[in-house]
This record gives C-alpha cells, structure tokens and sequence, in this order.
C-alpha cells in the first residue's frame, strides 16, 4: 500500500438508526474505517483502510468514499456474503441498543499488505471480525499501533443484541500503543469502575496511552506521566451520536502522527466528535479551523489530575 497517515482496519457497516426524533430510517453508511477514515482526512490526513464487504454495499457508499478521499485498496467485496450491519435504537435519554442484522466475513491474516507504509494504524473491530492473531501480526509493524477493543468485547444473543464481556485473556494489549475505549467497554476490560483505576489496569497490560470516552461526562486521558480529564466540546445541536467515539480517535491520531502533546490530540478529538454529532450519519465534520477553535476551548478546560 502507498504510504499513508492512518490506516484503519475493521468492517464497514450499514447502520438502521433509530431515533426518538426522527420517523424515517435509512440505511446509513457507518463502521470505525468511515467515521474513523472521514474524521483524520477533514483533518489533511491521508487515508486508507482494509475491511471487508458484501453484496449489498452500494456503489454510492464507494463513490462517496472515494470522493472525500478515502483510499479503498484494501476494501474487499465478497459477492457471496453480507456486509455487517446494526440496528441502532436510541432512547431520548441518548442510550442506545445495538443488535447485529449481518456479519461480513473476518478480516485474516492474509487480507493484510505484506507493508503497511502508514504513520498509524488503528485496528477497529466491531463485531469479533479481526482475531487475535491478526492484531498480533500487525505488532511487528513500525506504525504507531491504535486499538478500539469494542468488537473483541462485544458478544450477541440469539436475537442479534450486544452485550459485553470480560475476557480473562487480555495479552492482545502488549504493544499496543494507543486505546480508545468507551467506558464500559473499558470496565469490561479491566473489571474496574473507575476510570482512573481502568487506566492504570490497561498501563499494567502494556499501553502507553489510554483514552476513556464518557459520552457527555469528560473522557480520561492518561500517559505515562500524566492524567486528564478532557470535557467534551459543546455542539450547537445533538443530532445523533453514531460514530462519536471513532471521530474522536481519528483526530487524535491525526494530531498525534504529528508529533502534537496527547493533552492537546485529546482536546482536537473532543471538538471534532462534537461536530459530527450535529448531523445524522456520516456527514458533519468541521473543518480545521473550526476543530482547531473547539479544541482550544476544551485544552482551557482541561483538568489534570497528575
């Protein structure tokens, strides 16, 4: 693959959103490589991402992708199969159910380049499709290594609706140098409550910077050295909060390749979730200036414990 600021690996998905203010639901083009992809390239980065498709994945979604820039080289679609997609119910208290409708095949081994020329690679499961052993193969890479744990802990009951589980094993951890979790994923993780203890757990387990997102409450931010509470930039409007969390890490990232203090990569995570929130799917992302000017306002805000 040609060289690239962030690579994600994980599935596209066709997201059924249903909200509480909204009486129409149309399929949306969702998944962490198109908010993740979408967020970073808003941002001047240049990107790519290996995931797998089925039959049904649009050619308007590849048209709109390759429009805003996205690099698909290593989209594969399969003709035999489904591409992975959710019904996503919200209330009005903004919580939401997720249950799985299909599952594109896993992204193995082999799928990956034999290089992966890229500054970062953020791997991205949503539904159990990148094993263990594919994030192990990716760790003798040079790329700064992100990770979303969401689909290694996620689990399905016969009616399709996610749940989460605590795996024992968490070896997966080693080498990995950035984690994005969302809080209860991370309380799955580490079967701690609180934020600060989630993060020294997942220190333990050998990562360097942990990010805990707490929908409206402050994420954490902890390094090695240091920990702070980021306060999520105010949107003008909350429309609906799909891909959120994957906003947030992709201009982490994009700052962070960059050589950017992990205070201030929070901060510009924070403001860019915040404009994607304002619109329905995949579509409100603010441009460099204007993330710059909301992060600006959280890096004031900004709370550092140690």
């Amino acid at each position: 693959m040609d060289d690239f600021d962030i690579i994600t690996i994980g599935h596209f998905s066709i997201d059924f959103i249903n909200l509480p203010n909204r009486k129409e639901i149309k399929p949306t083009l969702g998944g962490p490589p198109t908010y993740v992809s979408l967020s970073a390239r808003k941002l001047d980065a240049e990107v790519s991402v290996i995931s797998k498709v089925g039959k049904d994945f649009s050619r308007k979604y590849v048209r709109f992708l390759k429009r805003k820039g996205v690099d698909l080289t290593g989209l594969k679609i399969d003709k035999k199969a489904f591409t992975t997609s959710f019904i996503l119910n919200y209330n009005l208290g903004g919580e939401r159910d997720l249950y799985l409708k299909n599952k594109a095949p896993p992204i193995e081994i082999n799928d990956l380049p034999s290089t992966l020329n890229s500054k970062a690679v953020h791997i991205a499961p949503i539904a159990n499709e990148v094993s263990i052993e594919t994030i192990n193969k990716l760790k003798i890479s040079n790329p700064v290594l992100s990770l979303d744990p969401q689909g290694l802990v996620r689990r399905f009951n016969n009616n399709g609706k996610i749940f989460l589980r605590f795996s024992e094993d968490t070896d997966f951890l080693k080498g990995i140098e950035v984690i994005k979790a969302s809080y209860n994923e991370a309380k799955t993780l580490t079967a701690q409550s609180d934020p600060v203890k989630m993060a020294k757990d997942i220190h333990r387990k050998g990562v360097k910077i942990v990010l805990i997102t707490r929908g409206a409450e402050p994420a954490l931010l902890s390094t090695e050295n240091k920990m702070c509470f980021v306060p999520p930039a105010k949107p003008k409007v909350v429309a609906d909060t799909t891909g959120a969390g994957d906003v947030f890490i992709g201009a982490f990232l994009t700052a962070y390749i960059h050589g950017e203090d992990p205070l201030w990569c929070a901060c510009m995570g924070s403001a860019a979730s915040s404009f994607v929130v304002e619109k329905y799917g995949p579509a409100g992302f603010g441009s460099m200036k204007q993330v710059q000017a909301r992060a600006t306002q959280v890096y004031n805000d900004a709370s550092i414990i140690t």
